[in-house]
C-alpha cells in the first residue's frame, strides 16, 4: 500500500527521543534472518473456513500463485497471503487511515490525527459496502476474512506490532474501503498546501490565473522544510499520485502483438508499497501488482487484456468558504485520540453541508486562513473495488469501459491492451460538472450546486480506441479536452514528451524498448532552463568575465546532454547552479517570507521561465551570480550525480533516534530525478540529498504469450524483518532486471517449488 509513514515518525521524532527510548517495546530484537521455506512454514494450511481445497504456489521470491475452485475460497487465500507477506505494513496503514497515529509515536501524533480525523477516510465505508453487487461485496468479506484468520492463527505477530505497540484488532470491511480511500488522497491538495499562504498577499489573481493557466505543479518529491513539506510528502506517497503508462498495438511491435508497461511512481520504503500475486479462480485469472490490505490488481493482466494507469490529476475536490455560514449550519463532533505513553486527547471536527472545515486543522489553522470547507468525491460512495474487480475480468475493451462507471477516486487514465493486438485508454474518474476553472483556489458556496450535481463518469468523458499512431502514453499530464475541467494541475510534459520520443523512434517496439524506457533519465526541461541561463550569463557578459572554477562550472552546463545519470557531473553543476540562482532570484522578486514558497512552485511549473524573461538586469545578474558562485564552488564536492543523488532503502522506523540505524537497509547512488522516466525524486538542494518518492516498482506484458511477464520491486516482496525476500529485489531494480511471472497454471506449476496445499 501507497504510504509514507517516514514522514509522521520524522515530524514527530524530534524532542521525544526520551519519551520513545523509555518503552521497552522499541528496543525488541530484531526477528532472526529466515529463508523462503522457514517463512512458508508459518502459513496456516488445515482447518481452514474453505469450500474445497486451495493451493498456494510460490516462487524462490516469495511471490504467490493461488489455485482455487470457488472465488470466495480465491479471495480468502488472498487475504491470508496479504496478511502473511504484509501484516505488519497493513495494520500500520489502518491505523493512518482511521487517524490513530498518536496510540502508535505518542503526544506529537496528535495533530497529525487531528487533520486524519477530519478528513475521515472511511466516511463512506457503509454506503459503499450496501451499494456493492453480492460477488464483490463477497469477494472483499471473504478477503477479510482471511486476514482475520492469519492474524488469529499466527504463532508470532510482526515486529512492527512490538515497535508501535499494536494490538491484533479485528479487522473489517469498512477498514478496507478506508483505506483505499486514504489511496485516493487528492494529489491538488498538495498544491494547495504550497499556495494557500500567499492567497493573502498582493498578485494574488494574477499568479492564481498564470498558475492555472499554465497547468504544471508538480506534487511530490520537491517540497522543502517544514510541517507542510513533511505534510505533502506523506500524502504523496499515500496516494496513487504518479506513474507512468504506455500501451503499444500490435502493428508497431516486434512481437506481433500488443504490449502494456507500467512503471508507478509512490513513497520509497521498505517493505515497498507493491506486493506481486496472482490468482486462478472460476472468475478470476490474473497476475499483477496489488497494493497490501486491498484485494484488487491494480496493474497486470489476465489472459485476454492487461491494464495500468496514472493519476488523471483530477479535480476531484473544492475548497468552499464557509465564512458567512450561520452557526447553526456547522456541526460539530468530538473525536477522542489516544495517544500512547501519556493522556487521551480530544479534538473538535466541524462538518458543513459543503464538506469538513479543513482550515480547524492545526497545519492549516496557523495560516490565517478564512473557515474553507473541503467537498471531495472520496467522501462520496463509490465502489473502485468492484471496477477493478470487473477490468481485471474484462476480455475487451467495450468491458474494459464499462468495468469504470463507479469509480471516482483517485482519477486515473487507465490503459489497456488486449490479446488481439488492440490498445485503449479510459479515464476512470467521478468530476463535478463545472463550467471552467474556479477564479480563486477558494470558491464560494453558491458555486456548490450547480457543479456538485451534475457529476460526469467515465461513460460521459472521451476514451481512446486503436489511435493511428499505433501507441498511447500517459504521465500525469494534461489529458484530452471535455466538456468539463477534468484537472488544473498537471505533471510537467518531460515524461510524455519523452515517451513519445521514445516510441515514435523505433519501427518496431519491443520488450526491450520498454525495459530501456523505464530507466530513461534524460529530462528535457532541464536542457531548456540551462539553454536559458547559459544564454542570460554569455548576454550579460558574465561567462566572459567569470574566473577559473567558473568557467569550468559553465562549460560543464554546456557540455551537458540533460541526462541525469549516475555518472554524471553536469547534472551536479546544473542542480547547484539551479538551486542557488532559483532561491536567490525568488528572494529578490518577493521578499525573504515568501521567496522560498515562489522558488518551490517556481521550480514545478513554467513561472520559472515567464519571470526569468520579465525581470530586470540587476535583479537577474545578482540571481545568476549566486548561481555560478555555488556551482563553482561546488565543482569538486561530488564525483558524479549518484554521489549526490542518494536512495536509501529503509523503513520509517530508521527516524526514531538512537535505535533507527538498524532499519536502514541498502542505499546506493541512483541516476534520475524529479521529471524522469525513472522517476527519482527529490527536494531542490545543492548537496547531498535522498529520493523520497519515484519508481519503486515496473510491469511490462507481452500480449502475445500470457507468461510473458515481467516485474520487479523497489526491494522484495516481504514485509517480514530479516526475511530473505525483503529486498532480494533490490539489485534487480538497480540493474534494470525483472522477475518473470507466468499466468498459465502448467507454467506456474514447473516453476514455482514451493507449494501449499490448504484444507478445510
Amino acid at each position: 500500500m501507497p504510504f509514507r509513514l517516514s514522514t509522521v515518525t520524522a515530524g514527530v521524532a524530534t524532542g521525544t527521543a526520551a519519551l520513545l527510548l523509555s518503552a521497552c517495546a522499541l528496543l525488541a530484537p530484531l526477528p532472526e534472518q529466515k529463508s523462503v521455506t522457514e517463512r512458508l512454514e508459518a502459513f496456516p494450511t488445515r482447518d481452514l473456513p474453505l469450500d474445497g481445497p486451495v493451493t498456494i504456489h510460490w516462487s524462490e521470491r516469495q511471490i504467490p500463485f493461488i489455485e482455487a475452485a470457488s472465488d470466495g475460497d480465491a479471495a480468502f487465500a488472498l487475504g491470508l497471503v496479504h496478511a502473511h507477506l504484509r501484516l505488519g505494513q497493513m495494520a500500520t496503514m489502518r491505523m493512518i487511515a482511521r487517524g490513530r497515529v498518536s496510540e502508535m509515536v505518542g503526544p506529537l501524533g496528535v495533530d497529525i490525527d487531528h487533520g486524519l480525523r477530519t478528513l475521515a477516510f472511511g466516511r463512506a465505508a457503509a454506503e459503499i459496502e450496501r451499494r456493492m453487487d453480492e460477488a464483490t461485496r463477497l469477494w472483499v468479506r471473504r478477503f477479510v476474512d482471511g486476514i482475520n484468520h492469519y492474524q488469529e492463527s499466527a504463532a508470532s505477530l510482526p515486529h512492527d506490532f512490538d515497535v508501535l505497540g499494536l494490538e491484533p484488532e479485528p479487522w473489517t470491511v469498512a477498514d478496507v474501503f478506508a483505506m483505499g480511500r486514504l489511496a485516493g488522497t487528492d494529489v491538488n491538495w498538495l498544491v494547495w498546501m504550497d499556495l494557500l499562504p500567499l492567497r493573502a498577499r498582493a498578485g494574488w489573481d494574477e499568479l492564481w490565473a498564470r498558475l492555472v493557466e499554465g497547468g504544471a505543479v508538480s506534487v511530490a518529491g520537491s517540497a522543502g522544510a517544514g510541517d507542510t513539506a513533511r505534510a505533502q510528502r506523506w500524502l504523496g506517497g499515500l496516494s496513487k499520485s504518479g506513474s507512468n503508462s504506455v500501451a503499444v498495438a500490435a502493428h508497431r511491435t516486434d512481437t506481433g502483438g500488443a504490449l502494456m508497461a507500467n512503471d508507478p511512481h509512490l513513497g520509497i520504503l521498505v517493505p515497498n508499497v507493491w506486493l506481486i500475486a496472482g490468482v486462478h479462480s472460476p472468475s478470476y485469472h490474473a497476475v499483477g501488482l496489488m497494493a497490501p490490505g486491498l484485494p484488487i490488481f491494480a496493474i497486470g493482466r489476465n489472459p485476454h487484456v492487461a491494464w495500468g494507469g496514472t493519476n488523471m490529476r483530477a479535480a476531484s475536490s473544492d475548497l468552499f468558504d464557509v465564512s458567512d455560514v450561520p452557526a447553526a449550519e456547522i456541526v460539530e463532533r468530538q473525536e477522542e485520540i489516544g495517544v500512547r505513553w501519556w493522556f487521551d486527547s480530544d479534538v473538535t471536527v466541524r462538518e458543513t453541508r459543503w464538506g469538513p472545515i479543513v482550515t480547524d486543522v492545526p497545519l492549516l489553522a496557523e495560516m490565517g486562513l478564512p473557515p474553507l470547507a473541503l467537498r471531495w468525491t472520496g467522501h462520496d460512495a463509490s465502489d473502485e473495488i468492484g471496477a477493478m474487480l470487473a477490468a481485471s475480468r474484462a476480455q475487451s475493451f467495450a468491458e474494459f469501459r464499462a468495468a469504470f462507471d463507479d469509480f471516482a477516486v483517485p482519477g486515473q487514465n487507465m490503459l489497456y491492451a488486449d490479446s488481439d493486438g488492440n490498445i485503449g485508454r479510459v479515464m476512470a474518474v467521478r468530476l463535478p460538472g463545472r463550467g471552467g476553472p474556479p477564479a480563486d483556489i477558494a470558491i464560494a458556496t453558491d458555486l456548490h450546486d450547480a457543479a456538485w450535481s451534475a457529476m460526469r463518469s467515465a461513460a460521459d468523458l472521451p476514451y481512446s480506441y486503436n489511435p493511428e499512431a499505433g501507441y498511447l502514453v500517459s504521465a500525469n499530464d494534461r489529458p484530452p479536452a471535455t466538456d468539463v475541467p477534468v484537472g488544473f494541475f498537471f505533471s510537467r510534459d518531460d515524461r510524455v514528451d519523452r515517451m513519445h520520443a521514445l516510441v515514435a523512434a523505433e519501427t518496431a517496439v519491443g520488450v526491450e524498448t520498454l525495459k530501456a524506457l523505464q530507466q530513461d533519465v534524460h529530462m528535457a526541461s532541464s536542457v531548456a532552463l540551462r539553454d536559458l541561463l547559459v544564454a542570460r550569463l554569455d548576454a550579460l557578459g558574465m561567462a566572459e568575465g567569470a574566473d577559473a572554477d567558473a568557467r569550468t562550472a559553465i562549460d560543464r552546463l554546456r557540455g551537458w546532454d540533460g541526462a541525469y545519470r549516475a555518472d554524471s557531473t553536469g547534472a551536479v553543476t546544473f542542480e547547484q547552479f539551479r538551486h542557488a540562482f532559483t532561491t536567490r532570484f525568488y528572494v529578490l522578486l518577493h521578499g525573504e517570507d515568501d521567496g522560498e514558497t515562489f522558488a518551490s512552485i517556481g521550480r514545478r511549473t513554467a513561472l520559472l521561465g515567464e519571470e526569468i524573461a520579465a525581470a530586470d538586469e540587476e535583479t537577474l545578474r545578482a540571481a545568476l551570480a549566486a548561481g555560478l558562485e555555488a556551482a563553482a564552488d561546488g565543482l569538486e564536492s561530488f564525483a558524479n550525480w549518484g554521489e549526490m543523488h542518494r536512495l536509501s532503502l529503509a523503513h520509517p522506523l530508521a527516524n526514531v533516534p538512537l535505535i533507527g540505524g538498524r532499519y536502514e537497509f541498502a542505499e546506493a547512488g541512483v541516476g534520475g530525478s524529479s521529471e524522469t522516466l525513472m522517476k527519482t525524486a527529490h527536494d531542490a538542494a545543492a548537496g547531498r540529498h535522498s529520493v523520497n518518492y519515484g519508481s519503486n516498482a515496473r510491469h511490462i506484458s507481452d500480449m502475445t504469450d500470457p507468461d510473458e511477464n515481467y516485474f520487479v520491486l523497489l526491494g522484495g516482496q516481504d514485509g517480514w524483518f530479516n526475511s530473505t525476500t525483503i529486498l532480494d529485489q533490490w539489485d534487480l531494480w538497480q540493474r534494470g532486471e525483472y522477475v518473470r511471472v507466468p499466468l498459465t497454471l502448467a507454467e506456474v506449476r514447473a516453476r514455482f517449488p514451493h507449494t501449499l496445499s490448504l484444507e478445510r
